[in-house]
């Protein structure tokens, strides 16, 4: 059975593909996607389940919690169930749900068909990260690369070949920044319905994290419905992050206090001593102030493992993938550049995301291998920026397309006639010239 629940898998990816892609870009992209599905199949047999590498272990904990649930189903019947009827489901309610009722159609565990549904969840990402880059300014070539590029990515590669829930995080999160730009562009009451699935799903996934990828979306909404004002958005998303953070304390027992205590669960002093203990662990001199040394917290967030480090045989290989997001991060500052010229409104929807969601992963970090994976989001939604820079650099190496002399005579008397109107202040509309009043 579970080869059924992957050849499933591989057959909706392929109806994915077709579907949200118009047909040459699906031509180019199902060969890659098919690929990487593929890839991740192979990691989990050869990599993750072979034991070659001792990484995480969470993934087991997931299918174990899985397992749990299958066995309540047979005493109480099939429901959804959360930390509320299971406390040690945590915060990850949605993936071990999703791999319950894998095992539940595979008569027990299930680890490669749980990994296939992953890996379609992951491609389905690459898909998502495509159409996001052509929404917002990327040419066909330059959202190809970054599918590619997101696809094979070796961090997003490993951790979407097993039971992580990262792949379920990083989706949810991109998706939603994805929806924001988009509601920017034109409000469509379809798309911000959209987001309220996405929103609970991701509430079951990583709570604090709702209140990072919800930041876009309020803005989208706010930049679509009236005109635009870089000033106006920007006092706004501030003004929303501080209630964020403030009302937790106020009203008790809300979602916002929910995620405040998870956040104060990561920041606590034990928890962080705990994970700086084990392997790729860093200690920070800030006498248990999660806020004294920011800076290199974020430096430490943001670009480890560096490549003089020494450690494991794991964190030698995540220095092949943060090469990678080096260069990323680059073509990021350079498509950041660009929007700021011409569409400052979605720039800032983009920052008032990986802002945040920088410094709140920063004042957690007390390990290179867990901030590996839980910077996930942040790599995707900066690499959008850097297909941006990638299309205007085609762009400037392209040679310009001769003018015919027919056209160029058509350009001569269009700039003739913007002359005698700035000259006589005539005004032109639909096509028809009229004469100044009075």
């Amino acid at each position: 059975m579970e080869l059924v629940i992957v050849a499933a898998a591989a057959v909706a990816l392929i109806m994915l593909v077709n579907a949200h892609l118009d047909a040459p870009a699906a031509r180019r992209a199902m060969p890659v996607l098919l690929a990487a599905f593929a890839a991740r199949l192979a990691v989990h047999v050869l990599v993750v389940r072979s034991g070659l590498i001792e990484y995480g272990g969470d993934n087991l904990g997931y299918e174990v919690r899985g397992m749990m649930i299958l066995n309540s189903w047979k005493l109480d019947g099939f429901r959804f169930v959360t930390a509320a009827d299971m406390e040690i489901l945590g915060t990850a309610a949605v993936p071990c749900n999703i791999f319950a009722l894998v095992m539940f159609l595979c008569g027990g565990l299930a680890p490669l068909a749980c990994t296939a549904v992953v890996a379609l969840l992951a491609c389905a990402l690459c898909v998502v990260m495509y159409r996001i880059a052509r929404l917002i300014g990327a040419d066909d070539r330059a959202a190809h690369r970054l599918l590619l590029v997101t696809a094979f990515t070796p961090a997003f590669l490993l951790h979407t070949s097993d039971t992580y829930k990262d792949g379920f995080n990083a989706f949810l999160v991109v998706a939603c920044v994805g929806i924001g730009a988009s509601l920017a562009q034109r409000f469509r009451t379809g798309m911000l319905l959209l987001a309220v699935p996405l929103l609970w799903c991701l509430w079951h996934v990583r709570p604090y994290m709702v209140f990072m990828a919800v930041i876009p979306i309020v803005c989208g909404v706010v930049a679509s419905k009236s005109a635009f004002s870089v000033r106006k958005l920007f006092a706004f998303g501030a003004l929303l992050m501080v209630a964020m953070l403030f009302a937790g304390g106020v009203y008790e027992n809300t979602p916002l206090e929910l995620a405040e205590r998870q956040m104060d669960q990561g920041q606590s002093e034990a928890v962080m001593r705990s994970n700086a203990e084990n392997a790729s662990g860093v200690h920070f001199d800030d006498g248990g102030d999660r806020w004294s040394g920011l800076g290199t917290k974020v430096v430490y967030t943001l670009l480890s493992p560096f490549p003089w480090q020494s450690g494991s045989l794991t964190l030698h290989l995540g220095k092949i993938d943060v090469v990678i997001w080096y260069v990323l991060l680059y073509g990021a500052m350079r498509g950041g550049r660009e929007l700021w010229r011409r569409d400052r409104r979605t720039l800032l929807i983009f920052l008032l995301f990986l802002v945040p969601g920088t410094i709140a992963y920063a004042t957690t970090m007390a390990n290179i291998g867990l901030i590996f994976r839980q910077r996930l989001p942040i790599v995707l939604v900066a690499s959008l920026l850097a297909a941006v820079a990638w299309t205007r650099s085609a762009r400037d190496r392209s040679p310009a397309p001769p003018v015919e002399p027919e056209e160029l005579d058509e350009l001569n008397k269009l700039d003739g006639l913007e002359e005698l109107d700035g000259r006589d202040g005539l005004e032109t509309a639909g096509g028809s010239r009229k004469p100044p009043a009075g």
